[in-house]
């Protein structure tokens, strides 16, 4: 039995009647079987040693749904409909539906509206990496979206371990949350794919698309390629690749769009001008910069598959004395907001950050709406921006 905590919410008379007309918020919680009148009460207008249940759930007639109904002269449906962002409903009565809540003060009363749909509106965004400033503009989109249809969003770090997606998916099971947006490695969505591929989940930018669910993200060999032959077009022949780890599908795709753009240009890439780090973190960056330049055929441009990644071997190189774009060109990937801020303003591949996430919100929205529908995948267009660092 649901007994509620909050001393305000605790019933004159326990039974599951009761506890269940709160729920709902059907009828008074606590009601006489008899037809005397009732006993004269305190001036409060409180039986002594209880509290004032009715309008601690609903308040004054105006905090209800009816109430917002007649305020706003519209039915209790239309209200319902505003209430659960249904598209069916004319702006200009959705906006005096709106006025009338907020003038009202009236609050959905969430637990008893999940209990009644078996819906939690709430999904789940599943990062691997909460530094990686890349994943913030997507997760605004998420957010975005998400709100636009009536849901919340529990942002959720998993670091790239299949055990905490695991307990994350365990939520989508368990119908504590309604769906899901993973960003983690492909490697971990194909190792949880055959198991949780019934459950409503999106992959979004890192995606196969041989787990069979629906995903948005860009065409990373196609983005490596063009950051390549623009290094190429400015006379570079001896060009490194600072990658990140392979379980990462996207640091495979955009390591073979590499090495294809400078076979096609009659360039043998070297294994000495390639790095594959575990993290994309600005030090990480630093560090390989100044390993790279320590080879006598040391590269003359560098193409980092991060704009973090591509901060840091902006430092590396001055610390040991190389200027940009002098000695060195320098190419980056994802274009956050500091790649326009450093000294030089970094080259970089444009993603439509938000888009991403606003385009998984929606393919999972799709996808809650429909179970049984084909929601396909997504590739957005990528740019290349190019500034000062080359």
């Amino acid at each position: 039995m649901l007994i509620p905590s909050i001393l305000a919410l605790r019933f004159r008379s326990l039974s599951p009647k009761n506890v269940i007309d709160y729920i709902f918020e059907a009828a008074p919680l606590s009601r006489s079987t008899s037809k005397a009148k009732p006993a004269a009460l305190p001036a409060t207008g409180v039986e002594p040693g209880s509290r004032p249940l009715r309008r601690s759930l609903r308040g004054a007639e105006g905090l209800s749904i009816a109430g917002v109904a007649r305020q706003a002269g519209v039915s209790v449906a239309t209200v319902s409909r505003v209430l659960n962002a249904h598209e069916n409903v004319r702006p200009a009565t959705r906006d005096k539906v709106l006025a009338a809540i907020d003038a009202s003060g009236y609050r959905v009363n969430e637990l008893a509206r999940n209990l009644r749909t078996a819906e939690s509106r709430l999904l789940l965004t599943m990062v691997p990496d909460f530094g990686n400033p890349f994943y913030a503009e997507i997760v605004r989109g998420i957010d975005s979206v998400a709100r636009q249809h009536g849901y919340f969003m529990l942002l959720c770090d998993t670091g790239a371990d299949p055990g905490r997606e695991r307990s994350y998916f365990d939520l989508l099971r368990r119908r504590r949350a309604d769906g899901a947006i993973c960003l983690d490695p492909a490697t971990i969505q194909q190792a949880l794919g055959e198991a949780s591929g019934a459950l409503p989940w999106v992959a979004c930018c890192e995606f196969d698309p041989a787990v069979g669910v629906p995903y948005v993200g860009i065409d990373n060999y196609r983005a490596a390629g063009d950051a390549v032959r623009h290094l190429l077009s400015r006379g570079h022949r001896r060009i490194g690749l600072i990658n990140s780890d392979i379980d990462y599908l996207y640091a495979r795709q955009r390591q073979q769009g590499y090495l294809d753009a400078l076979t096609d240009a009659g360039i043998t890439p070297l294994d000495g001008w390639r790095m594959n780090l575990n993290s994309l973190d600005y030090e990480a960056g630093a560090s390989a910069a100044a390993t790279l330049m320590l080879s006598p055929d040391a590269p003359t441009a560098i193409f980092a598959v991060s704009d973090t990644l591509a901060t840091g071997v902006l430092h590396g190189l001055r610390s040991i004395g190389k200027r940009v774009p002098d000695d060195v060109a320098v190419v980056g990937f994802d274009d956050i907001s500091i790649a326009a801020q450093v000294d030089p303003p970094l080259t970089t591949i444009a993603q439509p950050m938000r888009e991403l996430g606003e385009t998984a919100a929606r393919l999972l929205l799709q996808r809650l709406a429909n179970p049984l529908a084909n929601v396909p995948g997504v590739l957005l267009p990528h740019r290349l921006v190019i500034r000062g660092s080359t």
